[in-house]
């Protein structure tokens, strides 16, 4: 059992308290802690009352079901959050394997793991062959959940500009959302802009509602007072891009996903008439976890396939 003696202040805490407080401060449950824990309820209000009477103080206000920081509370919560990463730094150091082994838990969205990170995690892979990379697909808001309850150690992830007090922001690209269908769609045949009216006549093949870059394109269509009825919702951009590629429709997506196929000719950009939409390419991580060298090394992997990357060269929307 780990011990942290504080002689000067005459304070002795465990280890495993302070993994509970920071626990039951995240979740804002004492029940959710102790699940999270494999402890019993009780074992968590005990660990946190014992705590509480070696640093002297009321940590937590437990009102009904909320569960909230005391103000002593929250500035233990800055020094504890440091200790735990003190403790984990040194554990890295200290292990210093001359090849870098452990997991990696990466969180992200389909359109960024499919067009993304193959090419990303086979150089990944290359540099580290020992570490063991886990992927989780879902929306944003999902993935940010389980990265703030300690499930998930990075999220790479497309939105609008997102900012949480709680996050460290390590990468942010802009990215175009573009209309898209094969280069045999009677549409691809016309020269310049398009109106928005024309394209939408058209049948789409669209992301699922809770993708972001289709959320924000329903918002805006709605604003305009006009709406899209997809012939055919799928999460799987891959399919998506098949599908489109025998003229089967029209879809709308980041460029990344369709650059490769727009550059071999197999799709065309469709241009809307003053429409523009433009979101961005988030990593974060939580500030409060300690950066392991797996997930520096990711992080600085994709800061430098940017920096390498140039901007998209087309010599005409088909």
């Amino acid at each position: 059992m780990i011990k942290i003696f504080l002689i000067k202040e005459g304070i002795r805490m465990e280890f495993r308290e302070i993994v509970t407080f920071l626990q039951a401060a995240k979740l804002q449950s004492f029940s959710k802690a102790a699940r999270q824990l494999g402890y019993s309820q009780a074992a968590v209000t005990i660990q946190i009352k014992q705590l509480e009477q070696e640093l002297g103080v009321h940590l937590f206000d437990r009102i009904g079901k909320q569960t909230t920081l005391t103000h002593q509370g929250q500035v233990f919560y800055e020094y504890a959050s440091a200790i735990m990463r003190d403790l984990a730094q040194a554990k890295d150091a200290m292990a210093n394997p001359t090849e870098l082994t452990g997991q990696l838990c990466l969180g992200t969205i389909e359109s960024i793991c499919s067009s993304i990170f193959p090419d990303l995690l086979t150089e990944y892979h290359r540099l580290h062959p020992k570490v063991n990379v886990n992927i989780i697909t879902d929306s944003p808001d999902r993935l940010l959940e389980q990265m703030n309850a300690n499930v998930i150690d990075i999220v790479y992830f497309l939105d609008k500009r997102i900012y949480d007090p709680k996050w460290e922001k390590v990468m942010e690209q802009p990215e175009q959302i573009l209309f898209a269908a094969s280069a045999d769609h009677p549409l691809s045949a016309k020269k310049g802009e398009l109106s928005l009216d024309e394209i939408l006549s058209y049948p789409f093949v669209l992301t699922e509602k809770n993708a972001s870059y289709r959320f924000i394109l329903d918002q805006y269509l709605a604003s305009e007072y006009k709406r899209l009825h997809p012939f055919l919702e799928t999460g799987n951009t891959d399919f998506i891009l098949k599908f489109l590629q025998q003229n089967q429709g029209i879809s709308f997506l980041p460029e990344f996903t369709i650059r490769q196929a727009v550059k071999e000719g197999r799709l065309c950009i469709l241009t809307a008439r003053d429409f523009h939409i433009q979101i961005w390419r988030q990593i974060v991580y939580h500030r409060d976890k300690f950066l392991t060298t797996q997930a520096r090394d990711f992080i600085a992997l994709c800061r430098s396939c940017e920096e390498a990357a140039s901007p998209p060269q087309y010599s005409g929307l088909c």
